[in-house]
């Protein structure tokens, strides 16, 4: 045992045990280079980090990025139910974290409505921001007009979830929401907030509170409410006339029960005559200085025979302009998506033939100065330069949008401006040649002749009938000296009375 005790104390002592010393030092030596080591890699990394946190920033914000198209919005659909995605995106949008449009639109882009300059024609159409939560952010993806609502006088829940369909295979989509709606008040509270507290009117002022943009507020009815009664929109007008530049009336969605009944003629004229009376009566807006228009809102599922009587109603009112159209309740034979079969009305690129169709009929029973807006199944630049040749001076977009993200409208301009460029043309100029051929006409009225003309009719009259009568006063001479063969007396004596 003291033997194995003596050799592990020899192969210690064999072993090269550093001192205490020379421990301490190599520790002081070790921390010293990791001391200067860490801060470098640290601040490699931060700013690795803040590089590329920036990049992906200006990436992100930038609309046009493929990432809303291919990634995020893909990812919204396929992982949330169609409604819930659609509430997240109104959140993002609400937030101010929303991508935005980053290029100035091009001057072929430039529109015209009720001689007010339009910066493009390309619009969001109602639905899409029911509550008015998002209105800056989706001016900011470049929409020149956006729509919110449809908003009721009261709060209603609309109708039972499911209510929202996506059929992706027809990039088409079915909505049977009921105008669910927070109510006009907080509507109208967020309105109110967007204006800066020392708020002073620029040049040609716009609800929007941006140059060459517009802001609609969409009316809708109550589910409750009497369907021949004009109350809520008459109520509308009243509290939104003063916060937009545009009030849409709309009869057309088909998931209010009678609202489409509003349509018909006797109906329609008492519900335009109660709601352009109302707008007469306000005061000129603080904000755009002016009272708001008035557009109305049809279906696309109405007969020849009912746009036409649409066309004399509004043209007897003082509307200022139709959207045409709303969703239909047909279902197109090529539609192919289980969710087809949903009750509800269906919007996107099925819609299209039938909206179109519609608004080619009322442009014939309109004059050039009341103004359509194409709306249904708008996804592309071609798509959108079809409906201003049919006669729309705007188009709106939604199912597309919903679709393809953030860079919609954006894509849907840069389309529409290699479009006009390769005919050699702008947009104002294909509406304004389109209107022109296209549009209702009055007939002439009958041609009314002067004093003047009638008096030289007359004159000419009565030479003609003088020179009858002198023909016939020189026949009557000429028997007169002629006597008459076989009687041996004169044509006097003849004419001489009998006693």
């Amino acid at each position: 045992m003291r033997l194995q005790g003596n050799s592990i104390r020899h192969l210690l002592n064999s072993r090269a045990i550093p001192s205490t010393s020379s421990v301490i030092a190599r520790r002081v030596s070790t921390s010293s280079t990791t001391s200067t080591q860490f801060p470098v890699r640290t601040a490699l990394y931060t700013t690795l980090f803040a590089v590329s946190t920036g990049l992906f920033a200006v990436y992100y914000f930038d609309a046009r990025s493929a990432i809303h198209r291919y990634v995020l919005t893909p990812v919204l659909r396929y992982t949330f139910d169609a409604e819930t995605g659609h509430k997240i995106a109104v959140k993002v949008l609400r937030s101010g974290l929303g991508p935005r449009d980053p290029v100035r639109d091009n001057v072929a882009l430039r529109s015209e409505l009720w001689g007010e300059e339009i910066s493009n024609p390309v619009g969001l159409a109602a639905g899409f921001d029911k509550d008015a939560e998002a209105v800056d952010g989706l001016f900011d993806l470049g929409f020149s007009w956006v729509e919110i609502g449809s908003v009721t006088p009261k709060p209603q829940p609309g109708n039972a979830r499911p209510r929202v369909f996506h059929l992706p295979d027809d990039t088409a989509l079915i909505n049977r929401y009921g105008f669910p709606s927070q109510g006009a008040t907080s509507v109208l509270s967020r309105l109110r907030a967007r204006i800066p507290t020392f708020y002073e009117p620029e040049d040609k002022p716009t609800a929007s509170l941006r140059p060459g943009n517009l802001l609609a507020v969409n009316l809708g009815k109550n589910k409750e409410s009497p369907v021949e009664s004009a109350d809520d929109f008459v109520a509308g007008v009243k509290m939104f006339g003063p916060y937009a530049d545009v009030l849409v009336v709309n009869v057309s969605s088909p998931n209010t029960p009678g609202l489409r009944g509003l349509q018909n003629r006797d109906l329609l004229e008492d519900l335009l005559a109660n709601v352009v009376k109302t707008r007469d009566e306000l005061p000129p807006s603080p904000i755009t200085l002016r009272r708001p228009r008035l557009i109305l809102k049809i279906a696309p599922d109405l007969d020849e025979h009912q746009l036409i009587e649409i066309g004399e109603v509004v043209r007897q009112s003082d509307i200022d302009g139709v959207i045409v159209s709303n969703t239909t309740i047909r279902r197109p034979s090529g539609l192919t998506h289980p969710n087809k079969s949903e009750a509800g009305g269906l919007s996107g690129v099925p819609l299209k033939p039938h909206s179109l169709l519609a608004l080619k009929t009322l442009r014939a029973q309109l004059p050039s100065t009341i103004p359509l807006i194409g709306c249904g199944g708008i996804t592309n630049g071609a798509d959108a330069l079809e409906f201003a040749k049919a006669g729309a001076s705007l188009v709106q977009v939604y199912t597309g949008f919903g679709y393809d993200g953030a860079g919609t409208c954006r894509r849907i301009k840069d389309e529409l401006c290699a479009l006009l460029e390769s005919e050699n043309t702008t947009w104002n100029s294909v509406v304004q040649d389109s209107v022109a051929k296209t549009s209702w006409k009055p007939l002439p009225p009958p041609v009314v002749k002067s004093e003047e003309v009638t008096i030289e009719k007359l004159v000419q009259e009565a030479q003609e009938l003088k020179t009858l009568l002198d023909g016939l006063g020189e026949r009557m001479g000429d028997n007169i000296e002629n006597p008459l063969a076989g009687e041996g007396e004169s044509t006097a004596t003849s004419l001489a009375p009998v006693s």
